[in-house]
């Protein structure tokens, strides 16, 4: 179940909010939150109900072993921790990566080991993620609660279950216990259908109608070999598709959660405004960046063992998160390549540093607006090189499209309609370089306005009017989106 399609947006949301607000005023929290989770499961059943299962299975196991590490000491409290992270690990390795295991043995031995009959749970790569660090903080000692229907809910809340955010237990659990959260209030439901909008508009009017320009360079003509403009056109287009999707699904996620009081984490700050890598994965993903440097940078050391073991540390950190994106070598050489540019990138921060410890002369402001806006286009462009192994479907149609983007191909030249995109790419390039993203135009500038405003006798009755505009909004956009057959978003398949 899509979040833009009207059976998500008429008849499960409203049914499920509405169901959540009486069982809250009628039966207590706690059936209310039961109720939010038993909906949860059926948001992920309704794609393919067998895996339902699978999830509720996954949840009750961890919950099991999160509640024995809990109440164990010693050698005992180890080995709960080492066996229940190795099923997650092995059950993740079934769904995920068996096939691609089987298939790379076959390509290095000449074997034709038979490749399994499985389907990809949806999301699986998140409440895994999410319950390994879950454990992992209960045996740190630093898990406060463990209500099992809040758990339940933490693992299943719908807003981020198929593509995340990666959710913390203790940004989220300690929400579940607030009263308010189980009354309607306008204002946080008026700004959750603010996000809720802004991403529907982000994913169906943007990200869906950029698709076919990046489908052409990566899919159609690739064999045939483009011209220099035409790859980077194409490149360009697949990196603003991704951008707007995930932005796109992380603004619904967030407006989502938000109808009923409770604030998820944001997953994306305008990443391609960064000016380094190391700024790229602070913006990107952040709360998968957030698990992979808590709980396996820190792991295997850091940086307290030394520059040498800090740049490998990075390379194996950044080689498994290209891998967690998917079961194909195109993003292990995706990951590898964000681990060479982080190496390289505390490198060039090294020298700097020393640098500047025997220069005393600031540099005048001119020089540092164009080293700040050449550090965003390096930056930029090394992103660019990696979102072809991203998105390619082999390594060898990524290294002929990479090659395309600096080499013209011979009688290879860019069509009349592809010139007339170039407009919108520039277009795009401004909005994302320059504009402001969602959470800093709604917690900045409209929740600024919204504390001054609080104080007017109809300021209930202006929320009300907005409530009602992004209502008929969201009506437009659902329709828009059933005539175009809007596609999954990106992140489903990870």
């Amino acid at each position: 179940m899509l979040f833009t399609t009207g059976v998500f947006l008429f008849l499960y949301l409203p049914i499920t909010l509405a169901v959540f607000f009486i069982c809250a005023r009628l039966f207590g929290r706690s059936t209310a939150a039961f109720w939010l989770a038993l909906a949860s499961l059926f948001f992920y059943g309704y794609w393919m109900p067998a895996y339902t299962l699978l999830l509720l299975a996954s949840v009750i196991v961890n919950y099991a072993f999160g509640t024995l590490i809990g109440r164990s000491s010693g050698g005992t409290r180890r080995l709960g921790l080492i066996v229940a992270v190795a099923a997650n690990l092995c059950t993740l390795a079934y769904f995920k990566y068996a096939n691609f295991l089987l298939q790379s043995v076959n390509y290095v031995a000449s074997t034709h080991i038979p490749i399994l009959d499985v389907i990809l749970p949806l999301g699986i790569s998140f409440f895994t993620f999410t319950q390994i660090a879950y454990l992992a903080d209960v045996y740190a000692g630093k898990v406060q609660e463990r209500n099992p229907i809040h758990y339940l809910l933490f693992v299943t809340y719908f807003p981020h279950l198929i593509a995340g955010p990666v959710l913390h237990h203790a940004e989220m659990m300690p929400q579940f216990r607030l009263p308010e959260n189980y009354r309607p209030r306008l204002e946080p439901f008026a700004i959750g259908l603010t996000f809720l909008t802004i991403g529907l508009a982000k994913k169906i009017l943007v990200a869906d109608s950029i698709a076919p320009i990046a489908n052409d360079a990566f899919d159609n003509r690739i064999s045939q070999g483009i011209g220099v403009a035409h790859a980077w056109l194409g490149v360009s287009a697949y990196a603003f598709q991704l951008y707007f999707d995930f932005s796109g699904y992380s603004d619904m996620a967030v407006g989502l959660s938000l109808l009923v009081g409770v604030r998820l984490p944001y997953n994306f700050d305008s990443p391609y405004k960064a000016r380094s890598i190391i700024d790229f994965w602070r913006r990107w993903h952040m709360t998968l960046s957030r698990f992979l440097r808590d709980y396996l940078y820190f792991a295997l050391g850091g940086n307290r063992l030394g520059k040498l073991r800090r740049h490998l540390n990075l390379m194996v950190t950044m080689l498994l998160g290209g891998l967690w994106h998917g079961a194909s070598w195109t993003f292990v050489v995706w990951g590898g390549l964000h681990g060479i540019y982080l190496v390289i990138n505390h490198g060039w921060r090294y020298l700097l540093e020393r640098l500047s410890a025997v220069r005393s002369a600031s540099r005048p402001s001119w020089q540092s607006f164009l080293g700040q806006a050449s550090s965003t286009l390096l930056t930029l462009v090394a992103v660019l090189i990696a979102w072809v192994f991203f998105r390619a479907t082999s390594i060898d149609a990524a290294l002929r499209l990479v090659s395309s983007m600096f080499v013209q191909p011979p009688h290879s030249s860019m069509s009349a309609a592809d010139w007339h995109l170039l407009p919108w790419i520039v277009a795009l390039s401004v909005v994302v370089l320059v504009a402001p993203n969602s959470q800093e135009l709604i917690d900045g500038r409209v929740g600024t306005r919204l504390l001054a405003w609080r104080s007017m006798r109809r300021f209930h009755a202006m929320l009300a009017f907005v409530v009602g505009v992004e209502l008929v909004a969201i009506v437009l956009l659902a329709m828009i989106a059933a005539r175009r057959s809007t596609a999954e978003f990106i992140y489903f398949n990870f």
